[in-house]
């Protein structure tokens, strides 16, 4: 028998050239071709503009993405538009956290990443694919507005992504940051979002400085006219940041409070934190600020009880750079997601003004669309009075703040920590507004009025007082004396009314609160019936009339 001849050859191989002289063949042309492709978008507007974006301190698309996720992205449309290089337009779904996320971002070094009729498109079917789907969407906004060039067609394409994203409002949440510099409908478009983050350095606004300037002969800069510290004190953006690292990052944080659409419920997550320690923290807080000299009148920062509150002290305020004598701000109670609403008597004593009512009003609205339960801590005066108020709309304001409450569907408790007067206590989630459930501490105050409440309820004393103070001064009594037997009575007088109305007693015996919760307590309190009635709450979209204001 002869011996097997081996060999290294590849049977199946053609004989032909040699390697050194390959020939193209249709598959392989085919391959090449979309290798070509897949990689011609990751290259932006090429290295020079890639240079030019880093030496403004700003990351490309595809750098952020990175940020968002470990996982690779699914990229939807890579090669869309005329130059197959994705259109100035980024549009995937990543995977953050195990959860499906769709998210499009502008390649600002491609045409500045502005708009025409084309990737107005490509980013409406990408909003409309989240509603469908009930997933989160995360807009990273870094565009010029729309391509001149394209004419009528890029006002075309931010007309069809208005109205995809207004179609998804309420249906999912979405989170828009704004980086770089945008105008126009770059301005427009993002603020339809749920949330929008501003880091510093950037603008956005319906118009640049060139053109204020053009138009209206002001000079002004781009950080006065569209920056950070104008939209975040008017409420625009809910949340500003030192960088873009700073604001991909906080969207993160932010996504983890919210669910992914109306129809499901918050991330639950479990925690180590036992619900029915008692915080002495909390009772030492109430010690020294009601037995300080200024006593039930001294102000405190009302973060410092959220933070006992919470799991292991964490929570996320939503617009912490305006209006806080308003706290709005998610946290998680037992695992639970909750949102805060709360008086903040470390400013303006906690009234409310038109500022905190379109806060309030803005952060219930998101929280009762999404199944989010709410938790009121109540302590204020009540709305503020004055002319500037009054012509600028506190009524409306304040009513719309009310009405948003009164239209919670979502589980809802309300604890009074000191004061609740008049008309602030009866609109700020008492039960005769829906509340599930009202508590309050012993060192609550809930009356008709404050202390200016005596003049009325002691009407007849009062004037008595005055009368002899009178007879005093004719009987040749010195002022001096006179004054001070008067001012004493008077006190006496206002001791008496703080004792026996200004305190919890008489709502207690009305049923208008159901317990008293005392210092040190509240976080096992509020879990313990909370987690009652998230067990029987069932998430899922809104429903019954549209009612004819927000």
């Amino acid at each position: 028998m002869s011996e097997q001849a081996y060999s290294i050859n590849n049977p199946f191989q053609s004989s032909g050239p040699s390697e050194s002289q390959p020939v193209s063949s249709i598959y392989d042309d085919a391959n090449a071709m979309g290798k070509e492709l897949l990689e011609k978008p990751l290259q932006g507007g090429g290295t020079d503009r890639i240079l030019v974006q880093h030496s403004k301190g700003r990351m490309t698309v595809w750098e952020r993405i990175k940020v968002l996720t470990n996982s690779e992205p699914n990229i939807l449309y890579q090669n869309w538009g005329k130059n197959l290089d994705g259109a100035s337009l980024i549009t995937g779904i990543l995977n953050i956290n195990g959860r499906d996320v769709a998210i499009y971002g502008h390649d600002f070094t491609l045409r500045a990443g502005s708009m025409d009729a084309t990737n107005g498109n490509k980013l409406a079917r990408l909003i409309y694919m989240a509603g469908e789907h009930g997933i989160p969407l995360i807009g990273m906004n870094d565009s010029a507005g729309a391509y001149v060039p394209a004419g009528v067609g890029g006002l075309d394409g931010y007309s069809e992504a208005f109205t995809a994203l207004r179609k998804i409002s309420g249906v999912v949440p979405s989170l828009m940051l704004m980086f770089g510099f945008n105008a126009g409908g770059g301005a427009y478009l993002p603020r339809q979002g749920s949330f929008m983050i501003q880091p510093e350095n950037t603008f956005f606004g319906l118009t640049g400085p060139g053109v204020v300037k053009s138009v209206l002969g002001e000079d002004i800069s781009a950080d006065d006219l569209g920056g950070p510290k104008v939209h975040g004190q008017s409420g625009v953006v809910d949340l500003v940041t030192n960088d873009e690292l700073g604001a991909l990052r906080t969207a993160l944080r932010l996504l983890s409070y919210l669910p992914d659409n109306s129809s499901s419920a918050a991330p639950f997550h479990p925690t180590s934190d036992p619900t029915d320690r008692f915080i002495y923290e909390e009772e030492i807080l109430f010690k020294k600020t009601f037995n300080s000299p200024t006593g039930m009148n001294t102000p405190f920062d009302i973060t410092l009880y959220i933070q006992n509150i919470c799991d292991h002290g964490q929570y996320f305020e939503i617009q912490p750079q305006r209006s806080r004598n308003l706290v709005t701000a998610f946290g998680r109670l037992g695992g639970h997601v909750v949102g805060f609403v709360a008086n903040n008597s470390a400013v303006s004593s906690g009234q409310i003004d038109i500022g905190a009512a379109r806060k309030g009003t803005r952060f219930i609205r998101f929280c009762n669309v999404y199944n989010i339960p709410l938790i009121f801590l109540e302590d204020t005066t009540g709305f503020l009075p004055g002319k500037e108020q009054e012509q600028n709309g506190i009524v409306l304001e304040g009513r719309k703040l009310l009405d948003s409450i009164i239209d919670i569907r979502t589980p809802r408790l309300t604890l009074i920590i000191r004061n609740a007067f008049g008309g602030a206590y009866a609109s700020f989630n008492s039960y005769h507004t829906g509340a599930d459930m009202v508590f309050a501490l012993p060192t609550a105050r809930i009356a008709v009025m404050g202390p200016a409440g005596k003049d009325y309820v002691y009407k007849d004393e009062i004037t008595a007082i005055q009368k002899e103070y009178k007879e005093n001064l004719k009987n040749g009594v010195s002022e001096k004396d006179a004054a001070a037997t008067r001012d004493k009575k008077l006190q006496l007088l206002s001791q008496k009314y703080e004792k026996d109305l200004m305190n919890p007693k008489e709502a207690l015996s009305l049923g208008s609160v159901s317990r008293i919760v005392l210092p040190g307590t509240t976080r096992n309190i509020l879990f313990k019936n909370l987690d009652y009635l998230i067990r029987h709450y069932k998430p899922g979209p809104m429903s019954g009339p549209q009612r004819e204001f927000e």
